[in-house]
């Protein structure tokens, strides 16, 4: 069946290219930030987003049952489709800007779904888990990605390959994954533990594991740096983590006050890795100096965001968003000049 088609722009989207630039991110710029957009498209709480690497779309998915591309750049939503069927929980960019893959949110059927988003059709489904899917993370260099499960598994799929699923894990606990950004190494996360694993070995069990300094709260997101040095975890005590991803050794922790049951607390990495950018509880954005530890920006936006993003490279843009009543997108920008390589 294919999901229903809504507002916005049609046509295909295109990748663009951009011109490569030199530039260091500054405390100064984080400081800067200030809110340049928001987007009042939605009549249910915002589950999840994502960023292409490659243009400036940007991808959510809704409870009111709509994923929703987008423009950033010129704050434009270009396509809004449904899938009043299966519903919408988790979504991410797969190979290029015009596809996604996502999860489903009606409590019976668990399969990912490949979506063309230029013509509204499935091109592949993912069958395996039994539970509701709570980490998705896909590697656009290999057209691999990895779900983990509220039934416990955690599943390696090929995109590529006849038969997709090429791996199943088991896990005691509620486990958020991902893979570096070059598919060679992925990492499991729950119990106060991240398990490494090598992507070509993945049999023979994890070459390492990370400790996060006793915090066996449930494990919401894992992610690595762009450069692959770093990776962060964040956990639904309201804890954010930040390890060296060679040795493991722990570099600093954040605390937020943590978000709801039914949310998840996310946080990522400025593109050079060197600050961490987290949404909060209490309607909060926070930046802070992995180096330093120290807090470089509390933001107190206008609708309380419990998530947010960071996007590259010409504009530093967090996107931000509401989980709680008001179901609004916010982009905080800031500009800078830079020179071209």
């Amino acid at each position: 069946m294919m999901p229903g088609g809504g507002g916005g722009a049609a046509g295909s989207v295109q990748s663009e290219k951009e011109e490569k630039v030199s530039m260091e991110l500054t405390e100064e710029i984080l400081k800067s930030m200030e809110v340049g957009m928001a987007f009042r498209d939605y009549n249910g709480r915002i589950s999840s987003m994502d960023f292409h690497k490659g243009s400036n779309c940007l991808v959510t998915a809704s409870d009111d049952e709509s994923i929703r591309l987008y423009d950033v750049a010129n704050a434009m939503c270009l396509k809004t489709i449904n899938s009043k069927k299966y519903g919408v929980e988790l979504v991410c960019f797969a190979s290029n800007a015009t596809t996604v893959l996502y999860s489903s949110k009606n409590g019976w059927d668990e399969s990912l779904r490949l979506l063309n988003l230029n013509d509204n059709k499935y091109l592949r489904y993912f069958k395996g888990h039994h539970d509701r899917v709570v980490s998705l993370n896909y590697c656009s260099r290999k057209e691999l990605f990895i779900s983990g499960s509220l039934d416990r598994t955690v599943i390696l799929w090929d995109q590529r390959a006849e038969k997709c699923q090429t791996a199943l894990l088991h896990v005691q606990g509620r486990p958020a994954v991902a893979y570096d950004d070059q598919g060679v190494v992925f990492s499991i996360a729950f119990g106060g533990y991240i398990r490494m694993f090598d992507a070509r070995m993945y049999d023979k069990g994890p070459f390492d594991i990370f400790s996060v300094g006793g915090d066996v709260s449930d494990a919401n997101v894992v992610k690595f740096s762009n450069d692959g040095t770093r990776m962060l975890l964040t956990t639904t005590g309201g804890h954010i983590h930040v390890l060296d991803s060679f040795r493991g050794t722990l570099l600093s922790s954040f605390n937020v006050k943590p978000v709801s049951s039914d949310s998840t607390l996310e946080a990522s990495f400025s593109p050079d890795g060197a600050f961490v950018v987290s949404g909060s509880g209490h309607g909060s954005v926070y930046a802070w100096s992995v180096r330093t530890g120290k807090e470089i920006l509390h933001l107190d936006t206008p609708v309380g965001p419990d998530i947010c993003f960071v996007r590259e490279p010409r504009t530093i843009v967090f996107v931000t968003l509401n989980i709680l009543t008001t179901h609004l997108l916010w982009c905080l920008t800031a500009h800078f000049s830079s020179t071209p390589k």
